[in-house]
């Protein structure tokens, strides 16, 4: 009995594999807090360092097999003065600095990129004029290997290029009189040589020279201009941003033909490295703000920022609030005319959206296709987006509200149709609602997961017979569908998503406070919200800004006057310039 109780017991209990031929398995905290043996004098420290060096031993030997590989075949043929040259590479003593050996520039660059386990490094080396020992370092897949072969190569190993030589530095007369590519530049940081390497510039080292001439060579594939996906117009451009930065801002450059147009760019991320372009307009955009966008990037302290998605998230001013701090577009000529109203546009490597700040709540509600139209159509849109914005933040929880508490505003032949269409259904009006709208979620976000094609069908087809299954079922009322259609309805013509997801989540708490207090509990929230967001504010502007506080009138909040009437900047981005256009912009008519 007790060898079946002890079998029992181990079957049960988890135990460390004892042969470690079965298979890999990583121990829970294997090498946390644990110290270098050879460093704390711990036994077996002796041991651990000779496995060590045997380990660099052999890495070594492999980077020297690499070396010998990637030369020419020309090269190749000295081998004594190869392997010479070989034995006596080492990295510099000042690691941030190149050397006059090209043989230890080459040492540094490996042991920096890890090779020969990083197998896309490509260090080829040559002679420049036949005679003077070089090299060149980039990364496949980053640089346009025929700007290299057609622009590098042959001006190089031209003999007559030593004439011009002479006693001056082979990277100065390279640079002035030899090279033809439109960006070459010199360095001698290995720091800023790596993060350029990285970004797809080319390396070329010279033997003899502490200089190194950074080479811009990108020439990665980037995806066409297509059209905006998330934010389409009927009469408008149809061009959107794209992932490549440089891309993006060439298209903003098109539309906005100014010297006073600034671009700035920094890294952020120790270990990804992404740049992040800043634009403004220098003489609207007020200094103030363009001081805090940068302050707030220069101090994230994060080792991974892959876009303006995550960039938002650490420079916005309180995370816990519902409503966006920021506004994303993949529109250039919505980014264009958000700088040329004071606003800074914030663009990032691999994101083709543009991040403006700071930012209104009146802004999220608009639209491209306000603008494009004229003003009489523009504010007609605006004024249906927010009946559609009212719909879809208070009309379930008004519905649950008042069934459940107060049926008595309800017209008397109103109220006995939805009693007698509730009568089938044995469950309270609140967990109609949350059915129909948990269900409505889950065909929205499958709709978004799943390919385009069975996405379209699967949102028209299962919302249908969802919900015509539910009131057969006598799940929930046909009332209840009609509601929530609605709020569905209003939830679309939201522009902006981020505060299409702010309703969605705050159209779940109408429900429950409706459901808990009735109206009392509606205006309550309403109340609470309306104090959080006029305490907001995003890069110093209030949220609620010009109405909260009152601020300098505008021609463009909910109401569009003409555009020739619409004399001022908006006054919430605090422009050094709000002057937008004279008095008389029509001319014509004064004739």
């Amino acid at each position: 009995m007790a060898g079946i109780f002890q079998k029992a017991k181990d079957f049960l209990t988890y135990q460390e594999p004892k042969n470690e031929e079965h298979g890999f398995e990583l121990s829970d905290g294997e090498n946390e807090g644990q110290m270098n043996p050879s460093d704390s004098g711990a036994p077996g420290g002796k041991n651990n360092s000779a496995q060590q060096d045997n380990k660099n031993k052999q890495r070594s030997g492999g980077r020297d097999a690499r070396q010998k590989k990637s030369r020419f075949s020309r090269q190749e043929k000295d081998d004594s003065t190869d392997e010479g040259s070989n034995e006596q590479c080492r990295p510099p003593k000042d690691p941030e600095f190149i050397s006059d050996k090209l043989c230890d520039n080459i040492e540094t660059i490996r042991q920096k990129f890890h090779m020969p386990r990083n197998q896309d490094i490509f260090i080829t080396e040559f002679k420049i004029g036949w005679k003077l020992p070089a090299c060149i370092c980039y990364i496949e897949g980053m640089v346009d290997r025929n700007t290299i072969n057609l622009s590098l190569y042959p001006p190089l190993m031209s003999r007559e290029i030593l004439n011009e030589i002479g006693r001056r530095c082979p990277i100065d007369v390279l640079i002035d009189s030899v090279l033809t590519i439109h960006k070459v530049r010199k360095s001698r940081q290995f720091t800023d040589l790596v993060l350029q390497m990285l970004s797809g510039a080319s390396l070329l080292f010279i033997d003899g020279c502490s200089e190194c001439a950074v080479i811009d060579t990108v020439g990665y594939k980037t995806r066409n201009i297509e059209q905006p996906v998330t934010e389409k117009v009927v009469k408008g451009s149809q061009e959107g941003f794209t992932e490549n930065y440089r891309t993006n801002i060439t298209m903003l450059r098109r539309i906005i033909k100014n010297e006073n147009f600034i671009v700035e760019t920094m890294t952020v991320g120790k270990a990804d490295n992404n740049t992040i372009a800043i634009t403004y307009h220098d003489e609207i955009a007020d200094p103030r703000i363009v001081q805090e966008v940068k302050k707030r990037i220069n101090r994230i302290n994060a080792d991974f920022v892959p876009g303006v998605g995550i960039l938002e998230q650490y420079i916005e001013d309180n995370s816990f609030m519902l409503f966006p701090q920021t506004i994303a577009t993949e529109r250039p000529d919505r980014a264009a005319s958000f700088i040329m109203e004071g606003q800074v546009v914030i663009f990032g490597e691999g994101t083709p959206f543009g991040l403006s700040v700071p930012v209104t709540f009146f802004r999220l509600l608009h639209s491209s296709e306000d603008t494009n139209a004229r003003w009489i159509f523009g504010t007609f849109l605006r004024l249906v987006r927010i009946f559609g914005l009212f719909c879809a933040t208070f009309l379930p929880g008004l519905y649950t509200a008042i069934v459940m508490f107060h049926p008595e505003v309800i017209p008397t032949e109103l109220l006995i149709s939805i009693t007698q269409a509730k009568e089938p259904v044995p469950f309270p009006a609140i967990v109609e609602v949350l059915i129909l709208e948990g269900s409505f979620e889950l065909i929205r976000e499958g709709g978004i997961r799943v390919p385009t094609a069975i996405g379209q069908t699967l949102g028209i087809v299962g919302a249908i017979i969802l919900g015509q299954a539910a009131v057969t079922a006598g799940l929930v009322s046909p009332v209840v569908v009609i509601i929530v259609s609605i709020t569905a309805l209003g939830s679309f013509t939201i522009p902006n998503y981020e505060l299409g997801l702010a309703i969605r989540i705050e159209r779940f708490l109408f429900i429950a406070v409706g459901a808990i207090l009735g109206i009392y509990g509606v205006s309550l929230l309403i109340f609470v919200l309306a104090i959080l967001a006029c305490s907001m504010k995003s890069f110093g502007v209030p949220f609620f800004s010009p109405v909260a506080p009152k601020t300098a009138a505008s021609a463009d909040i909910i109401v569009r006057k003409p555009i020739w009437a619409q004399k001022k900047r908006p006054d919430a981005a605090q422009s050094t310039n709000r002057q937008r256009q004279g008095d008389n912009v029509k001319n014509w008519s004064q004739e």
